[in-house]
């Protein structure tokens, strides 16, 4: 990870790919079945057209330590490492194995060793894998089977639906959230969300706010991280979108890390299970509406207590049909009061969850992960009483047929340049950029969930996080070509502002992101990571 621009241009720093790529797999437990569960039988006789007499029972003495255990790890989203662990008598043997997707492959071993296997399953589930060992010298066999799930999540809509509102005692009592204390969460069996849900996505919303603070979701049953999702000053209402993993109690947790109570809201709009449903396609941001110049939608500031629907699918990139849900990021500018937006499919009521909260005058950006409607529109209020101009930027979809499945991390900080021990230290200069090589190409990792926070903003502008053209090695040998500075947002901010907001991060064709600083001024970037997506 480096600046891209001045005397260190090409000079990388800090990120292990290999890391952040096994990152989402190493709370994934390893299965096993030992080899004492292991069913011995005579192996079929040859077929004859001639009756054979039936095989002596003694026949089965033969070999009669042969065995076989197994251990099951998952390699990536979708993939299996399967280790059989074979007892035998110095004797070739022949090994089968059934992945229990109607996919089978042959191995072969020589007495008492393990044998490696690997296969890739094309839809998230649970699998039962049987492993056959035939002597056939001694007509024997024995079998062994091991229940294996995939570590991959996929995405199913819901909502948007209040989950939780301290000021009304909707999901927990009614009360203020004490300073450096939780609230916590129900998720999985809440409502119609599965118990065994592994992430949820929520905007969370801090209200009545004395000082300053910020907020932290964690899986509970988790050490609490020392990253941040949402932060605020005295006075401020702020949201900011999730996806947080869900503890095996199914409970997440929202910590207030302000010196004073607080009201949180949190509104869910889906859920992530480890059984097939929508993957997702990261895009490159595209702007479908922008109301300042007639883009998706009529000319003209949205008027208080307005709505307007636009069209998602069959546009830019994404597909015609079998979208479910759309990921966006939703930008509010010259409003003339204070007041919030509510993204949600068209078709339906708007809900009473807001997406962006804004003040009169601000302009400030959220993320939206957004159900489609049957039209393959989506709808925006406007929950002000005056007018205000409205930008939606698509930066991916979900879909059955999108391969890419959801890994998340323990939260990590992968970058501070306010932190000497950061790979990048030092504020981000005005129209300068960081890029990050976050993955291997060809690793099937399509993109980043992270939580992007710019702090001591010396002017005002917006950060852009998009893919780069250049690989490692072009940057590295000083062979990068100047990528095009991207027009879309991912947050904007004022000078002296501290503004966070999520981040869905695609990685394109190199695995190399660029964070830039669309302004004229210095700012301090933070970026946690907290999830990727993986296609195989």
């Amino acid at each position: 990870m480096a600046h891209a621009a001045g005397t260190d241009s090409g000079d990388t720093q800090g990120i292990s790919k290999p890391d952040l790529a096994q990152a989402g797999l190493k709370n994934t437990a390893k299965v096993s079945s030992p080899a004492d569960r292991s069913v011995r039988q005579s192996a079929p006789a040859p077929k004859s057209k001639l009756a054979a007499a039936p095989m002596a029972e003694t026949a089965g003495a033969a070999n009669p330590t042969l065995a076989v255990g197994l251990d099951a790890f998952a390699m990536s989203a979708h993939a299996i490492e399967l280790d059989s662990s074979v007892t035998s008598a110095a004797t070739p043997l022949d090994i089968t194995i059934a992945w229990g997707d109607g996919a089978t492959t042959t191995a072969s071993a020589s007495g008492t060793q393990i044998v490696s296997s690997e296969h890739t399953y094309a839809e998230l589930g649970t699998y039962t894998v049987k492993v056959t060992v035939t002597d056939k010298a001694a007509n024997t066999t024995v079998t062994n089977e091991v229940a294996f799930t995939t570590a991959g999540s996929d995405y199913t809509p819901y909502g948007p639906t209040r989950l939780l509102d301290t000021r009304n005692g909707t999901g927990a009592p009614k009360s203020k959230v004490p300073a450096y204390a939780s609230a916590h969460l129900k998720i999985g069996g809440n409502g119609s969300i599965p118990a065994g849900v592994t992430a949820v996505v929520l905007n969370v919303t801090v209200t009545g706010t004395t000082s300053g603070g910020h907020v932290t979701a964690f899986a509970d049953g988790d050490e609490k991280p020392s990253t941040s999702n949402v932060n605020f000053v005295p006075g401020q209402t702020v949201p900011n979108l999730v996806i947080v993993p869900v503890g095996p109690n199914g409970y997440v947790n929202l910590y207030n890390g302000g010196w004073e109570s607080v009201d949180l809201i949190a509104d869910v709009t889906g859920y992530f299970t480890q059984t097939a449903s929508s993957g997702y396609t990261p895009l490159a941001p595209q702007r479908f509406v922008d109301t300042r110049s007639g883009t998706g939608t009529p000319k003209g500031q949205l008027a208080g207590y307005g709505s307007f629907s636009t069209q998602i699918t069959g546009l830019g990139k994404v597909p015609a049909s079998g979208v479910t849900a759309v990921a966006l990021n939703v930008t509010v500018t010259n409003p003339r009061s204070d007041g919030h937006l509510t993204v949600f499919p068209s078709g339906q009521q708007a809900p009473t969850a807001s997406n962006v909260n804004f003040t009169t005058g601000q302009t400030i950006a959220n993320s939206v992960i957004v159900p489609v409607g049957p039209d393959g529109k989506i709808s925006v209020r406007n929950g002000g009483w005056n007018p205000a101009d409205v930008i939606v930027d698509v930066v991916g979809y979900y879909s059955p047929q999108s391969k890419g499945s959801y890994l998340p991390f323990a939260p990590e900080r992968m970058l501070d340049t306010r932190d000497p021990e950061s790979p990048v230290h030092g504020p981000l200069g005005g129209r300068d950029y960081i890029y990050a090589p976050m993955s291997e190409p060809g690793s099937g990792i399509t993109g980043f969930v992270l939580n992007a926070t710019v702090t001591n903003t010396r002017d005002s502008g917006f950060l852009a996080v998009s893919p780069d053209p250049n690989t490692l090695d072009e940057y590295e040998n000083n062979a990068a070509g100047p990528p095009p500075p991207p027009t879309s947002s991912t947050l904007n901010w004022t000078t002296g502002k501290t503004v966070p907001n999520l981040v869905q991060a695609s990685t394109g064709g190199t695995g190399v992101v660029d964070f830039w600083n669309q302004s004229d001024g210095n700012t301090d970037l933070i970026v946690d990571v907290f999830g990727m997506y993986q296609e195989n």
